[in-house]
């Protein structure tokens, strides 16, 4: 994979960053069509539009403006009004709609994503182990079709890396009689762990579904390594298979401050490498964010004017 790199120009660069910091303090409805520059914005249209071969698009050079530690006596930082939180929602309003989840961190639109004390070994972006590769919310039928991801500080060792990989290029190495597996309604996805951290009851898997759909040419995924499951030995190995495949494929991205990683959701599966956080207020941050183009009539009406998706439960009898 070749990554699509855009780099911004310091008045590219500063015009953005304004906006930014007026759109924070409004939220993403006062959002207007010509927030990015010109050149910035043409690029990220015509990723929403057709994310090609890759899925993948990255903007470099972005501000990030003061920021405080990443921690603080182990507590995180929130960074409640800050400019970054503008600069997401003026990408995902570029991409299409931006949208947060009820029963993901609270219906936050802007997600903070730090290693935490004693999570070390969880599979989500408060750990620090690596993690392997996965699609945004595998199990919901209402998946973002976008996510973001802007860097505002590195691990201390500059090592974390944030994995990309293409379906589009990992089915080339694929058997045929894989992909007909693959495109088989027999595979189930467990929620994450960001959908259950205060659950007390583990919910059923979602499914059955299958991992590949869409046209043969330009296939979607519906994967997550750590979650999708098969029933039947053939959907087992058709799994593993898959999973080497993208492995073959992965670029690897060490995100800089500045740096904005947008994915499709349904061409791009990603994870991360393995840091070692210190907890001295300097760790690896990010912000996450994630845009949708389309949502059903139906779920609108649940939402009554607001950007998060219902709860599960309230949603499923829709699909």
């Amino acid at each position: 994979m070749t990554a699509a790199l855009l780099e911004l120009n310091d008045q590219e660069r500063s015009v953005m960053w304004e906006r930014a910091e007026q759109i924070v303090h409004q939220g993403p409805d006062a959002v207007r069509p010509d927030d990015l520059p010109e050149r910035v914005r043409q690029a990220v249209r015509r990723f929403g539009e057709d994310s090609g071969t890759t899925g993948f698009l990255l903007l470099r050079g972005l501000e990030v403006g003061e920021l405080p530690p990443t921690h603080s006596d182990g507590e995180p930082a929130t960074l409640p009004g800050h400019g970054t939180a503008g600069l997401a929602m003026i990408i995902a309003e570029t991409l299409g709609t931006m949208i947060g989840y009820a029963d993901e961190k609270n219906g936050d639109l802007v997600h903070n994503v730090q290693p935490l004390p004693g999570e070390e070994t969880r599979i989500e972006g408060s750990g620090s182990v690596a993690f392997d590769f996965h699609i945004e919310n595998v199990h919901h039928a209402l998946r973002p079709d976008f996510i973001g991801l802007i860097c505002l500080r590195q691990d201390h060792d500059k090592v974390a890396a944030t994995r990309v990989s293409s379906v589009r290029e990992a089915v080339e190495r694929l058997k045929p009689s894989t992909l007909d597996v693959l495109r088989e309604c027999q595979f189930y996805s467990n929620y994450p762990g960001s959908f259950t951290r205060d659950s007390t009851v583990e919910p059923a898997p979602a499914g059955p579904h299958p991992v590949l759909f869409g046209d043969a040419g330009k296939p979607l995924m519906r994967f997550n390594s750590h979650n999708t499951v098969s029933l039947s030995k053939a959907g087992r190995a058709a799994l593993r298979a898959l999973a080497e495949a993208l492995e073959e494929v992965c670029h690897e991205v060490i995100m800089q401050p500045g740096d904005c990683a947008l994915l499709d959701n349904h061409v791009a599966a990603h994870g991360r490498s393995a840091f070692t956080p210190r907890y001295d207020g300097q760790d690896r941050w990010l912000r996450r964010f994630y845009s949708i183009q389309s949502v059903p009539r139906s779920v609108l009406q649940m939402m009554g004017g607001s950007r998060v998706i219902p709860p599960i439960p309230a949603i499923q009898g829709i699909w």
